[in-house]
């Protein structure tokens, strides 16, 4: 006869997949990271105030924008690229805390036992 564990050392799972993929490529195992390199906002930000004109446009046509000559409007543009491309890869209900039951609510689905 098998030894019954306690109840302590007994886990339970509520079933909710923690991470849901949103897109195809999600499904396929791609972190958001490939694209640009990073889901940091600051550390992209960095990177590209460090580009050149050169390569800042290059890096323009890599992520699929059309370069433009002027710095400024093209840094603005691939920030908001960037920040299209995190909003893909982000969990807006699923990294959300669960509130504790108020005591009303409690009281109401205890009735039904």
């Amino acid at each position: 006869m098998p030894k019954k564990s306690k109840i302590s050392q007994l886990s339970q799972t509520h079933g909710q997949v923690e991470r849901r993929p949103i897109t195809l490529d999600q499904v396929w195992g791609d972190t958001g990271t490939n694209k640009y390199g990073t889901l940091d906002p600051k550390k992209y930000e960095d990177h590209i105030n460090n580009l050149n004109k050169s390569d800042l446009q290059a890096h323009a046509t890599k992520v699929g924008l059309v370069p433009i000559d002027d710095r400024n409007n093209l840094i603005s543009r691939l920030k908001r690229e960037f920040n299209k491309h995190i909003s893909t890869f982000s969990q807006t209900h699923a990294d959300k805390k669960i509130n504790k039951t108020s005591k009303i609510a409690k009281d109401i689905l205890s009735e039904g036992r």
